[in-house]
Order: C-alpha cells, then sequence, then structure tokens
C-alpha cells in the first residue's frame, strides 16, 4: 500500500503531549551554572557607567560580564548578505555589539549578563547592577527617520535608512495615463510578536580535555549556529557541537541569531562550567518583533476593473539593528506584492529605516502577509469605486492556468496554479450569494454583516542555500532503516511525513523508519526550517537518497535471487522476487550479503558496523508557488464595534500532499495566527519608546475560543519543481487571513463611508470609525 497521501498522526506526540519531551529548560548538567541578563531601560541612551560591583559580591554569583569585558574581544551579530537573486541596491548594517558599551539603541537590549550557582541569586543581582544612563530622544517614526534632516542613530552610518530596493518593470506612467482609475491608499502593518509557547534558551558546555564546546539551543538551524559560533568564537569547526532538542515553537524568532546564543558559551568556555539561560516571557517579547511596513500605493486600473500597473513604495521599520533574517522580509514584500494577479508594469521602491525599537525579522510567512495585506485591500477598493464584484475584479486578473510557467513583472517564475478554480470553490463552500443577499437585506436593528475575499501566493524554499539539503539513509545490520536530515523541525511533523516517503520506496510501516536530526556530530550538514523547506527541499532529499538506495537493493536482491532487477519488489521489509514471491531477502540478509562480498551492487555503500549508508545532496531548482483563497462573513456590532466571524472557508493549493492531517494542522495554526494579526495583536510604544505592550497581560493574543472553526479544503496542482509535486504549507494560511477579515470588516462598514482601516479591527477602533471618528492613514506617494 502506500502511506504517502494517508492522513497518519505524528509519531513525535505520544511523547510531547506525556510531557516526555525534552526542552533547553529540562536539561541539568552537575555543576551547572545560570545565567541572567540586564536589559536597557531606555530606547535610546548613552552608557555613562556599569557599577557591577555590587551585583558581584552577591554570594553565589560567579562573574558579571559587560560590553567592556568583550570590547574587541567578540565580534557583533551578522545579517543576512543580500546579494545573487536576492541583491537589494544598498545594505548598510549597523554593528550589532553583544553587549554595548557606549550606547543602548532600545528597550530590552543586553547591557550584563550575571552569572550565578542558582538563576534566583542571578536574576536578584541584576537588580543591583547601577547603569549611569544619559537618555537621548528616541526616534521612533519610520517616516520621519527616513528625512535627511532627521537625527541619525547610528552616527558612523550617516543615515537611519539601511536598506534600499529600487525596482520596475513595464510602463507605469503609461499605465497611469491610460488608466480610467487609480486607486491611491496607505496601509500600516502593525508590529507583532511571535510569541512561541517556548522561550528562547541556551546550555553551554565546554570539556577543556577534549576541547570541546557543546551547544543545545532551542533553533530552528543547529548547522548554522554552529557556522557562527565557530566564526565569532573563532574556534575549529570539529570543537563545536550544536543540538537542538524538542523546540516548542518558532515562527521565526528561533531562527536568528541573538546576544545569549554567543555569550552563554563564551562563558561555559571562559568558567569551565556549563552555563544555562532561559529566557523569560518579558525578554522574549522585548527581543523581537514581525511585520512593522507601511505601503502606499497607487493602482492604475481600467474600467472594467483590469490592472494597468501599480507603484508602491514599502517602508519598512527595522528596529535598533539588523538580525540575521531581517533583511528577508522587506524584500519578500516587495517581490510578492503583485500576488496571483497579472500586473504588467510596477515601480517599487524599498526603504529600511532604523528605528530606536525592537529589531525586526522574519515572521511566519516573512513579507507575504504584508504584501498580500496591500494588493487585496486594493482589489476590494477597486471594486468598491468601480462598483464592481470583488470575486468578479479578481477573476478579470488571476493568471490564468496556460500561462505557467509564469514570469512575474517584479522578477519571480510562478511554477504552476490554477487560481481560479481555488476562489470559486472558497465562494461556493461559503455560499457567497447567500451572503450578498443577506448583507444587502439587513435592517437597521440588525448588526451589520460583511463579506470578504483574499486570495495570496506563498513562494517557498527561499534562496541561496536554503534550497539546498542533504539526507543520508542507513540500513543496519538488524534490518532496521534510519534516515538521517539536515532538517531541524519544531512542530511541522517531518518525522511523521519523511517516514511514510521513505515507508512508500522500501515497502515497510513507516513506524519502522526512525528519523535523527537537530545534531551536528550526527550530521554535519543541514540549513534547518524555516521558508516552508521543510518537505519540499529536506523531504525531496531523503526522497531522491532513498530512491538511489531502492535501486542498489534491488540489484544486489537480483544478483542474490537470480533474477532482473526490475522484478524485485519490495513489502513487509523484505525484497522477493515478484514472479516467485516464495523467494524472498530480509533488509538484514541484504546488508549481511552485502557485508560479506567484495564487490556487490552495495559494495561503495557498506560501512563497518553501521550496515549500508546511503547519502545524497539536492538542490532546489525554483522555489515553487502555494496558491489559497479564503472568504470570510463577519458580524459588526453596531454598538460595541465588536467583530465576531460567522463563517471562514480557505482553499490551499500546496502541491502534493504527503499527510493531510498534517496539512490541516498547518492551516489551521497559521489561520489562527492571521486572526490575531486581524484583530487583536500590536506591538505599541510610548513617545519615549516605552513598549506598552511587553507583556501577556497587555499585548492581546488570540484565545482558543476566539478562534471560529473552519471549512477546509485543499486543492493538488503538482510542482514541477521537485520530486515530491510538493508547495510549502508552514506559513501559507498565514498570509491571507489578514486581509480577507479586514475586506470583510470594511465592506460591513461601507455604509458607513469608511474606507479603509489598519489592522489590528478592535472593536474601540472598529466603533470610532462608525462614529466618523476617522478612516483612513496619511498617503505617503513617492515613485
Amino acid at each position: 500500500m502506500s502511506y504517502v497521501g494517508q492522513s497518519m498522526k505524528r509519531f513525535e506526540d505520544p511523547r510531547l503531549v506525556t510531557g516526555k519531551g525534552t526542552f533547553v529548560g529540562d536539561l541539568t548538567l552537575s555543576d551547572m551554572l545560570h545565567a541572567a541578563v540586564l536589559r536597557s531601560q531606555h530606547a535610546h541612551a548613552r552608557l555613562r557607567d556599569v557599577d557591577v560591583v555590587a551585583a558581584g559580591a552577591v554570594p553565589g554569583v560567579v562573574t558579571v560580564l559587560t560590553g567592556a569585558d568583550i570590547a574587541g574581544v567578540l565580534p557583533g551579530l551578522p545579517t543576512r548578505a543580500m546579494t545573487g537573486e536576492r541583491a537589494v541596491d544598498a545594505l548598510q548594517a549597523p554593528e550589532y555589539p553583544l553587549l554595548p558599551y557606549d550606547k543602548v539603541c532600545y528597550v530590552g537590549q543586553p547591557i550584563a549578563v550575571v552569572v550565578a550557582h542558582d538563576p534566583y541569586v542571578a536574576r536578584d543581582a541584576v537588580g543591583l547592577i547601577t547603569v549611569d544612563y544619559e537618555p537621548l530622544a528616541p526616534i521612533l517614526d519610520p517616516d520621519a527617520a527616513a528625512r535627511e534632516d532627521a537625527a541619525v542613530i547610528h552616527e558612523a552610518l550617516g543615515t537611519n535608512v539601511a536598506m534600499r530596493l529600487r525596482q520596475r518593470a513595464g510602463d507605469l506612467e503609461g499605465a497611469l495615463a491610460q488608466a480610467d482609475h487609480v486607486v491611491r491608499q496607505r496601509y500600516v502593518v502593525q508590529r507583532i510578536v511571535p510569541a512561541p509557547l517556548e522561550t528562547r534558551g541556551v546550555l553551554a558546555q565546554y570539556q577543556p580535555q577534549e576541547d570541546l564546546l557543546t551547544v543545545w539551543n532551542a533553533t530552528q538551524a543547529p548547522h548554522r549556529v554552529k557556522h557562527f559560533l565557530v566564526h565569532l568564537l573563532q574556534r575549529p569547526e570539529q570543537t563545536v557541537r550544536v543540538i537542538a532538542p524538542d523546540v516548542g515553537g518558532s515562527f521565526g524568532v528561533k531562527d536568528c541569531l541573538f546576544p545569549e546564543d554567543v555569550l552563554i558559551p563564551y562563558l561555559a568556555m571562559r568558567l569551565r562550567r556549563p552555563v544555562k539561560w532561559i529566557e523569560e516571557r518579558r525578554e522574549n517579547m522585548l527581543a523581537y518583533h514581525g511585520r512593522g511596513h507601511s505601503l502606499d500605493i497607487e493602482a492604475a486600473v481600467r474600467r472594467d476593473g483590469v490592472l494597468l500597473g501599480i507603484g508602491v513604495r514599502v517602508v519598512a521599520d527595522i528596529g535598533a539593528y539588523f538580525l540575521l533574517t531581517t533583511p528577508s522580509a522587506p524584500f519578500n514584500v516587495c517581490r510578492r506584492i503583485i500576488g496571483p494577479y497579472h500586473i504588467p508594469a510596477i515601480s517599487i521602491e524599498l526603504a529600511g529605516v532604523l528605528t530606536n525599537k525592537t529589531p525586526t525579522g522574519a515572521y511566519r510567512g516573512t513579507g507575504s502577509p504584508e504584501a498580500a495585506f496591500c494588493i487585496e485591500r486594493t482589489m476590494d477598493l477597486i471594486a468598491h469605486d468601480l462598483e464592481l464584484d470583488p470575486a468578479e475584479v479578481r477573476r478579470r486578473n488571476f493568471i490564468p492556468p496556460d500561462a505557467f510557467p509564469y514570469q512575474a513583472a517584479t522578477g519571480l517564475t510562478y511554477d504552476s496554479g490554477n487560481y481560479a478554480q481555488g476562489m470559486e470553490r472558497a465562494l461556493e463552500l461559503l455560499d457567497y450569494p447567500h451572503w450578498r443577499t443577506r448583507a444587502r437585506q439587513q435592517k437597521p436593528d440588525e448588526p451589520l454583516i460583511g463579506i470578504g475575499l483574499a486570495t495570496f501566493l506563498k513562494s517557498s524554499g527561499a534562496a541561496g542555500d536554503h534550497r539546498i539539503e542533504s539526507a543520508e539513509v542507513t540500513i543496519t545490520p538488524s534490518g532496521d532503516i534510519i534516515i538521517y536530515t539536515g532538517i531541524s523541525p519544531h512542530g511541522q511533523g517531518s518525522e511523521t511525513s519523511f517516514a511514510q516517503i521513505v515507508a512508500d520506496a522500501l515497502g515497510v510501516h513507516p513506524a519502522q523508519v526512525r528519523v535523527r536530526h537537530s545534531d551536528t556530530a550526527l550530521f554535519p550538514f543541514g540549513e534547518g526550517t524555516s521558508a516552508s523547506r521543510g518537505l519540499i527541499v529536506g523531504g525531496s532529499a531523503v526522497y531522491a537518497v532513498v530512491q538511489e538506495a531502492r535501486q542498489h537493493l534491488a540489484h544486489l536482491a537480483a544478483e542474490l535471487l537470480a533474477c532482473a532487477a526490475e522484478n524485485i519488489s519490495f513489502q513487509n521489509g523484505r525484497a522477493f522476487h515478484r514472479h516467485k514471491p516464495e523467494e524472498q531477502l530480509t533488509f538484514a540478509q541484504l546488508v549481511a550479503a552485502a557485508s560479506g562480498r567484495a564487490k556487490t551492487p552495495c559494495a561503495d555503500a557498506v560501512a563497518p558496523e553501521r550496515g549500508l549508508i546511503f547519502s545524497g545532496t539536492y538542490t532546489l531548482p525554483g522555489a515553487p508557488f502555494s496558491f489559497g483563497a479564503h472568504a470570510v462573513v463577519v458580524e459588526v456590532s453596531r454598538e460595541t464595534g465588536q467583530v465576531t466571524i460567522l463563517r471562514y472557508v480557505g482553499i490551499h493549493d500546496c502541491g502534493r500532499i504527503v499527510n493531510p492531517r498534517l496539512v490541516e494542522g498547518q492551516i489551521i495554526g497559521g489561520i489562527a495566527q492571521g486572526l490575531g494579526q486581524a484583530l487583536s495583536e500590536d506591538v505599541v510604544y510610548s513617545p519615549e519608546g516605552q513598549p506598552l505592550t511587553g507583556s501577556l497581560l497587555d499585548y492581546a493574543l488570540p484565545k482558543a475560543h476566539e478562534v471560529p472553526p473552519f471549512i477546509l479544503e485543499t486543492l493538488e496542482v503538482p510542482s514541477p519543481t521537485n520530486p515530491l509535486g510538493a508547495k510549502g504549507i508552514g506559513s501559507v494560511s498565514t498570509v491571507p487571513a489578514p486581509a480577507a477579515v479586514a475586506n470583510a470588516v470594511l465592506d460591513a462598514l461601507a455604509g458607513f463611508g469608511v474606507r479603509h482601516l489598519d489592522t489590528p479591527l478592535t472593536a474601540e477602533k472598529v466603533w470610532r470609525a462608525m462614529q466618523g471618528g476617522g478612516t483612513s492613514a496619511k498617503q505617503n506617494l513617492s515613485f
């Protein structure tokens, strides 16, 4: 039977749901020390002095580390080089010191680290450190910070605009001149906090006898962490081992490198004792944010709603420094702005601006939700202005199925899709005509009804080295099958889906396949899990290697059974002659035969004691593009502005599906996070740069009872980019949710003359809009 395509329960779950998982916080080593971090209370200030005498005198404190101690010893954090297919016009990232010695640039920036025998002693000692600040005026508005006459946060740069990109294709000026109508609107996509269930954590141990540094890190990419530790700590590669134990969610935050990721291993080497640091929730909420973009669009359209061209100016609120993934989101916004539509002329201008806020980086969807919010709200405004149905406007602009592979004006190549089919199915499941009729017939004393649509694209696999992954298939002398992969999952269910792929190839039950990952000593290569690359890149690597293993095993079995290789089949862990099923060999017998003979079809794969080993590397030639359509019905209270979702439909094309149950789980989680952005989540700062939503008492994550039931279906339009025909799903459903909900709410408010509201669409914001309290942010067009 075939296991690919079956809904199987995750093999990982029994251990996790019974409390037998092992996270960084669960790890304990003998003679272990604990670290706590002092963080800046100011958004922008010079450091006159950092007095650690009192803290160092506390019984149980081993050491206190400041910026002065490591100045000239440890370099700052790196960011991603935007070159090749991800090249930008300019990128000048300021130095991000592990610990500052001259000034701080955002609230929450690490200033000092206390190491003690007990975590509570370490935290108490942090409170005894005295910092003499010279406060400076914080720069919080990215538009104001981008002006030439603005004060500069990092004097060495001479500007706050640290990243620029400009792209043109087609004749936008001609499109604007020919247009029957031009839509102009500003959209502000707020900052949000990833808030994984498990915060970040690091445990490091240095063994001087072996000169071995072992680091346990709650990361998506242990091999990448090792790479940077080797570089930043100037250690030989073979002396660093990084392990990612169970990881309780990430959504992008654990794909970066932070000061603690380097400082804790450094302290472990310096003190010759294990050092552990676990991030508190407030620290987590001050360390990393997602989104934070404003987009000004100018869309030229014909009177029938067909787009002729768009001009977009994107301002990205970078924060005070660049983290590893910081450039990715604004870059992706620019490349993905046209969505699933044929738009022949574009002009895109990006300014990545430094502010005195927490650094930003990749967050589920990484630029796609921002782009989708802009183009999907614009499609609804086009429909509103031209008195057309929003679904019809989308139909008239979709890229047709016979146009693939499609070269978008932004430079991307879309691999496959049937966009109209997906939207039509969403409308059918929503019962679109019924709700349109009901909305028109609502009475003055009834709640408002609104219907919203959003379609979207999301590429997977990223670029450069992210498109490369390695795998190894080992068949042990006992006949067990072990898979080694550079993928490092944190909830995706890769152990299950990879086992299904291998089971089909080798004729075993998936439970007989063991998948090993997340340890640089077990497997030396890997790019980790991000950009929805787990299955399409990591799974394709496993598929390619297991096909090679199957071919070698078939030739070996054919030689032993004296038949042609094409007559060999695999089932129940055995190779057999398909025309003489009684002639069969177990995997253990095949391994023994290969090990005992000098020349066999598997001779090059034989390893003493380990069995038969097959390995290889897969490179994704181009990113596959997932598509989907969301359709939403909301009810808005006239008295309070409260938004209630009555019906939510999601259609997703993620290519060939290996495990529908895993896909459904990813979709539900993604929509839930999109609903948080749409309705409640928002990072708010005071004029002094103090975060006003720095804890879960103030920051409104969606609760379980606020997430409605979903009506979900999947399309399977295989991607030609990989042997599985798969497309990404991990971040896909987050992309359209904010736009779909916003479109529904604004549809409900249309009778009040409300043209646009930015998310989150809180009850107060919606109520004020109905009272005439303002409907649209200012525009900032400059093309």
